[in-house]
């Protein structure tokens, strides 16, 4: 039986105050193990239209569980998303505190920023690259709401899909004539070389991720908007951070990103 109305808006309230407070919650299929996909993106559209009435504006989407190791992983066939809202977006070189976040991980991945805008259904890869004013090197700090990230997809879909904080890069660089799946990327945490990876891994091709979202955000009547910016799905495996650490991505003909914690 779906979530009753009132349980869909408690659940909401509880994980915007666990963001607030930085103290996690029960999981949602822990607490309603028949909780659905409705259930859950019902969860986090009635968050958005709470921080939204707020005060809060919607700057952008993101593009979550991009790779094959990770849906087998969670037993999907298909990524998730969530929404960006203006104070999620930090500054690049400010420090940021631990104390404001659970258990935080970190992805890098590219930001396309849209010069018009994308609604599905149809929309291909060639829309996406005709829609995109350029792409930066980003990354994205992923942190779960829900106690010591023992989640599912129903829950990270609930909880935004984990999203907590952006970080972009200085340097748009055009698309036209860059083939996304062989961009390359080195990741590095305090010095270290800690993975590399192509394009490629992030469905195939970065650009066949956003055609997804735009096709999928069909489905519940939201699209694209020029001007917004979609992170497009982690390269590599998520990575631990702590305080003191700091991490640089550098993109192939992209430029870098680097961010620092405290």
């Amino acid at each position: 039986m779906p979530l009753s109305k009132e349980q869909i808006a408690q659940i909401s309230s509880e994980l915007i105050e666990a963001e607030r407070t930085a103290t996690p919650i029960v999981a949602l299929t822990e607490r309603f193990p028949d909780a659905s996909y409705e259930d859950a993106y019902a969860i986090q559209l009635k968050t958005f239209d709470s921080l939204v009435r707020a005060g809060a504006f919607i700057v952008g989407k993101k593009i979550g569980l991009t790779s094959k190791a990770m849906q087998e992983q969670m037993n999907i066939h298909e990524p998730d998303y969530g929404m960006i809202i203006d104070r999620m977006v930090v500054r690049e070189g400010a420090p940021i505190p631990m104390s404001s976040l659970i258990l935080p991980r970190i992805e890098p991945e590219i930001a396309f920023l849209l010069k018009e805008d994308l609604k599905g259904p149809g929309v291909n890869a060639a829309n996406v690259i005709e829609a995109t004013e350029g792409v930066l090197p980003a990354f994205e700090v992923i942190d779960s709401r829900y106690k010591d990230w023992k989640i599912t997809v129903k829950d990270s879909i609930s909880d935004n899909a984990s999203a907590a904080l952006m970080i972009l890069g200085g340097k748009l660089t055009p698309i036209r004539d860059l083939d996304l799946r062989y961009l390359g990327l080195v990741l590095e945490k305090n010095g270290s070389l800690v993975s590399t990876a192509a394009g490629a891994a992030v469905l195939g091709n970065p650009v066949q991720s956003v055609a997804w979202l735009a096709n999928k955000l069909t489905e519940y009547g939201i699209s694209l908007k020029k001007g917004e910016f979609v992170m497009s799905g982690s390269f590599v495996q998520a990575v631990t951070v702590e305080a003191g650490c700091h991490l640089r991505a550098t993109f192939d003909r992209l430029g870098s990103v680097s961010i620092c914690f405290e």
